[in-house]
């Protein structure tokens, strides 16, 4: 019997080598229990994420009776944080020790900035509402001053802790650990929403002050258990008398000759094209496509799919040796097969291709962000992964923040015009203000790939590690 148990065991581990594609993330240096056990800082982003832009976002303005124009603002607030992610990789890559750690306390950090943002947020939620005693305007502050904490917290948080997963991952696994922590993003994203919903389901405004400061709690404890012995102490690099660069000259050095900014441009411009239809996909299917509320909450399942299946196949592709430039171009040509198929479902009437449509945006985007963030840490050196990981992280948290505003306040205002006649009557229709947008997105991903092609490596070069020099290569097909 032992032997039968001893030869399943070692066939199921092939068979997990095999089919998950993240089952041989783990190295020597970096175990799985252990890389399991960090990768817990994005299961607390992700429930941050749904709890700030989701479940408070619909319980401010339904059950709460707050003015949407200030949820608007207030849901916006993180994403001012954005574009510090950069400065904060770059404070953890020169921080000063006499511990010997450079992540550890901006994870830390990042970790109660985020706890005490949702300790005080239903609190300050519950006076804006004008359901408590206190002036309105001590509700206002105390909200904006809650969300922008979150948004300070999870920046901060994320972006140390991708960089802890680069120190501590060996180059040629980096691709498939990077794969594994966005798939914990979603797990926690996924996860925390059913539990909000469930939690919720009967709500009360007690309900409501639990469950955040449950979750204030629950994220103290999981960084917190992320963090556990994770870093060690080298007292070499974070010495006080250690020479250390402005930030100007690190991000100058980082910059290099111009591949840096051409990335970072073909980041932004994918991003942007994947993520304008965020908002849009459940109340296009709803108004134009005529599916119940059922089917379009499963397109949120479709979408999860799409994506997981993008970090898997770019997990593996990559840990192969393919070329990140080239996998992200490919991204960006599969969303415009997606994005074709969500416009022609409209006049062709069909749910089948519409749903299609949606599983590959997931699956395009899940190629492209793997890819692009691969290739930025490539580009770094060893003593700037905080600042390359803060720089992708500033770039594609802006771009999709303005990009998902855009789309909503662009469909409104053309479909407001295309239903007034004010566009002819061709396009007098419902759907016009959405398919503006999607043939956007198809313009904007049509520009990420002619920003990727010159840093694509010609078929054939072996080096799994993109060349540091700068020359045209071809356009990726």
């Amino acid at each position: 019997m032992k032997h039968i148990n001893a030869i399943i065991a070692r066939e199921w581990t092939k068979l997990g080598t095999k089919f998950l594609p993240f089952a041989d993330a783990a190295t020597t240096e970096l175990p799985l229990r252990r890389l399991l056990r960090l990768a817990l800082f994005q299961v607390t982003v992700g429930m941050a994420v749904v709890l700030a832009m989701g479940t408070l976002n619909r319980v401010m303005i339904l059950e709460l009776g707050v003015p949407t124009w200030l949820v608007a603002g207030m849901v916006a607030l993180p994403l001012l944080f954005a574009p510090f992610r950069a400065l904060i990789g770059f404070r953890s890559d020169t921080h000063v020790s006499q511990l010997g750690w450079r992540r550890v306390p901006y994870i830390w950090m990042g970790t109660l900035l985020q706890f005490g943002g949702l300790a005080i947020m239903p609190f300050a939620l519950l006076i804006l509402s004008g359901n408590a005693h206190g002036p309105v305007i001590a509700g206002q502050v105390g909200a904006a001053l809650a969300f922008l904490l979150v948004g300070a917290g999870l920046n901060t948080t994320q972006t140390a802790g991708l960089a802890l997963a680069t120190d501590l991952a060996p180059e040629h696994a980096r691709p498939r650990v990077v794969a594994l922590l966005y798939v914990f993003l979603l797990l926690g994203m996924f996860v925390s929403s059913l539990a909000f919903g469930v939690l919720l389901r009967d709500f009360s405004q007690m309900k409501l002050i639990q469950v955040v400061q449950g979750a204030a709690l629950l994220t103290f404890v999981l960084n917190g258990i992320a963090l556990w012995k994770q870093e060690p102490r080298q007292r070499e690099k974070t010495a006080p008398g250690r020479p250390r660069p402005t930030f100007h000259e690190a991000w100058r050095t980082f910059r290099g000759d111009g591949r840096t900014i051409r990335l970072l441009v073909a980041v932004g411009l994918g991003t942007a094209g994947f993520s304008m239809q965020d908002i849009l996909l459940e109340p296009y299917g709803g108004e134009i496509l005529g599916l119940s509320v059922s089917q379009t909450t499963l397109l949120t399942a479709l979408f999860a799919a799409g994506t997981l299946v993008g970090f898997a196949i770019s997990a593996r592709t990559l840990a192969r040796g393919q070329d990140p430039y080239r996998l992200a171009a490919i991204g960006a040509l599969i969303g415009l097969v997606a994005f074709s198929a969500v416009i022609f479902a409209s006049p062709l009437d069909s749910g089948i291709l519409f749903r299609v449509g949606v599983v590959l945006i997931g699956l395009g985007g899940g190629l492209f962000a793997v890819s692009t963030l691969t290739a930025i840490m490539y580009l770094a050196e060893e003593s700037e992964n905080g600042i390359a990981l803060g720089a992708w992280g500033a770039v594609q948290a802006s771009a999709a923040g303005a990009a998902i505003a855009l789309g909503g306040a662009l469909r409104d205002v053309i479909s407001g015009l295309a239903e007034a006649g004010k566009l002819g009557e061709a396009l007098a229709q419902p759907s016009t203000g959405y398919g503006v947008v999607y043939h956007i997105e198809i313009l904007l991903l049509f520009a990420t790939m002619v920003a990727v092609g010159p840093l694509v490596r010609p078929m054939g070069e072996g080096s799994t590690r993109p060349s540091s020099k700068f020359g045209l290569a071809e356009f990726p097909g």
